[in-house]
């Protein structure tokens, strides 16, 4: 029995340092420590070069011959005897562990056996024959025992070589008994232990939160989805309203277009009816005029004298009727306020399309930011979008022609009397000095004349010419209409100007807002929203805005003056003599600075800015 228990003693020293294990076929290096053959073997295949003893790291040139050893041998045989281990019973398998387990703690006594115990006041490790002393002999007693610490030698003060068991937490660092007497005198500490299990509650701590904090994520990670799911869905209806509301819209127009072709359709056939029904009168009248010719041919064919005087001949009535050749056109009220609304209804919708998308409510429904929008939100987009008007403000005030008429009148009552020869003119007169205290000097801007006016005199006069001026294409220069402005805007006060004109004829004098088209067809003054002129074609006057025409008595001025008074919303046109004569006034709330504005036609025809001289 003694025998067997001193065998089983020796378990520890019969263990591989590789895999664990008792010994398989042991092997010996020169170094003297021994291993297991398969394990050496499989610690070396993954070495690419240079071979190392796996316990004491001594270094082989080449890969030494590897002996088994018979006495290690022999006291494994008695091992397994003892203890019931068959020698045909698997005893490991240490391929799998090799890489997995760390190097046993080695005595620091023996240098071969496996430590049990780690002396803290010695720093040293022992195995159990080694520790002995420390167990049972009293000296010991005050010597702290652990479990075998791999990283004694750390443990140690670099400054003292004593173990440091303090922490200190002024400076974050590990400190000894020296230390706190020392380097850190004063400083707050604690013990390893307590630090240790400090930090390990912070770190479970930050363990946790990390858990609950990685939970929400993903949480949200997986809501997120969801909501892009139900957004896919969302963007599906939006398109599906949006496309209906944009398609009824279009069938709105497409049905006003129709009723506008109707209109103009219309007008074709009351036309085509009329001339259809002078023609046949006409025809008529040729027809009876041509039965009389031929009678009185035939009476002038007979030889007989007598009977060539007794003949009577009548002329047909139709001919004391003077024959003529109506002037016919489809542009009936109704047709021109179609193509009117249609220009300004295009125009505004441009303009509502330039604002960006959440302003255009504000425009459309002036009264939604009291219902939806914030009192800060309102003001801001109000301010980005003040110089587009209301489409019933601007419907109201371009109102129908009638109304617009009416406007007039009103502003001009009992002004009107009669020139000699029986034209209009204003009844009412203005001393000249009245309007020169509001007088302003203006000059041509030829960054916008037209190719065909030419500038002279100091830019305060335009001619027309057939020969093209070289002047460089930019975006600002009129290319259709031989046009002009000046270069001062107005947009608050009263202004005054005179325009001297060599002839009345095939020209027109006005205002534009300075984003009136230059390219375009409807960059004509008085043909679009941005402009208003008067403008003398031939010898008719007509005032014209909007493409809506009203036909003017014509005083025959040669020299016009213009007040335009942006605080009220007025621009009134003047014949000026030895006193001012107002002939028509335009009354509109400009909504942005206007300039004064020019159309010239006649060839060798011009105008000037005349200086402003009492």
């Amino acid at each position: 029995m003694a025998e067997k228990m001193s065998l089983l003693s020796l378990e520890d020293d019969l263990t591989c340092s590789i895999c664990l294990c008792v010994f398989d076929n042991p092997v010996s290096l020169i170094c003297g420590h021994s291993f297991c053959a398969n394990c050496l073997e499989a610690a070396w295949s993954d070495r690419s070069s240079t071979l190392f003893c796996p316990h004491c790291r001594m270094q082989f040139n080449s890969k030494p011959e590897l002996r088994k050893n018979t006495v290690l041998g022999a006291v494994l045989d008695a091992y397994k005897g003892n203890s019931g281990i068959s020698e045909s019973e698997p005893m490991k398998t240490p391929v799998e562990v090799i890489k997995n387990e760390p190097e046993p703690i080695k005595c620091d006594s023996c240098m071969e056996a496996p430590a049990v115990k780690t002396c803290l006041t010695c720093m040293a490790s022992y195995c159990e024959d080694h520790v002995r002393p420390h167990r049972e002999n009293a000296i010991f007693r005050a010597h702290q025992l652990s479990d075998p610490l791999p990283d004694l030698l750390e443990r140690l003060c670099p400054e003292h070589s004593k173990l440091m068991e303090f922490f200190c937490s002024k400076h974050g660092t590990c400190i000894c008994s020296n230390c706190l007497h020392f380097g850190h005198k004063g400083c707050e500490f604690t013990s390893t232990d307590d630090q240790r299990f400090k930090q390990k509650t912070n770190l479970n701590g930050m363990l946790n939160t990390l858990e609950v904090k990685i939970d929400k994520n993903q949480q949200v990670v997986t809501q997120m989805k969801e909501q892009q799911d139900k957004l896919k869905g969302l963007a599906a209806t939006r398109k599906h309203i949006l496309e209906t509301e944009y398609r009824q819209i279009r069938q709105m127009i497409d049905r006003d277009e129709n009723e506008a072709m109707h209109a103009i359709d219309e007008e074709l056939m009351k036309g085509q009816s009329k001339l259809a029904s002078l023609m046949k009168k006409f025809n008529e009248n040729v027809e009876k005029m041509s039965s009389t010719k031929s009678e009185i041919n035939s009476l002038l064919d007979q030889s007989q004298s007598l009977t060539f005087l007794k003949a009577r001949v009548d002329l047909p009535s139709v001919v004391n009727f003077e024959p003529y050749n109506p002037r016919i056109n489809v542009d009936s009220k109704k047709v021109i306020s179609y193509h009117s609304s249609a220009v300004a209804l295009k125009e505004w919708i441009a303009r509502l399309l330039e604002q960006p998308a959440e302003n255009r409510i504000l425009v459309l429904k002036p009264d939604f930011e009291r219902t939806v929008l914030s009192t800060a939100q309102f003001s801001e987009n109000r301010e980005s979008s003040t110089t587009l008007p209301n489409p019933r403000e601007m419907y109201k005030s371009r109102g129908t022609k009638e109304k617009n008429d009416k406007q007039r009148k009103d502003q001009s009552a009992n002004i009107t009397d009669q020139f000699p020869g029986g034209s209009t003119a204003a009844q009412s007169w203005v001393q000249r000095n009245e309007l020169l205290k509001y007088g302003t000097i203006l000059s041509f801007d030829v960054r916008t004349a037209h190719k065909r006016i030419v500038l002279s005199e100091n830019f305060t006069k335009a001619s027309v010419t057939d020969e093209p001026t070289h002047y460089p294409d930019i975006p600002t220069r009129f290319s259709v209409c031989s046009q002009v402005l000046c270069t001062k805007g107005f947009s608050q006060g009263r202004h005054y100007w005179e325009i001297k004109m060599s002839s009345n004829n095939f020209c027109g004098l006005g205002l534009a807002y300075g984003r009136i088209d230059r390219k375009g067809p409807s960059s004509r003054l008085g043909r679009n929203v941005e402009s208003w002129c008067v403008e003398w074609f031939n010898v008719k006057l007509s005032a014209w805005h909007n493409s809506i025409e009203t036909v003017l008595a014509n005083p025959n001025p040669s020299r016009v003056g213009i007040l335009l008074d942006c605080d009220g919303g007025s621009a009134t046109f003047y014949n000026v003599q030895d006193r001012a004569y107002p002939f028509h006034t335009f009354v509109f709330p400009f909504s942005e600075p206007v300039y004064p504005a020019f159309w010239i036609f006649s060839n060798g025809s011009n105008v000037s800015l005349c200086k402003l001289i009492n």
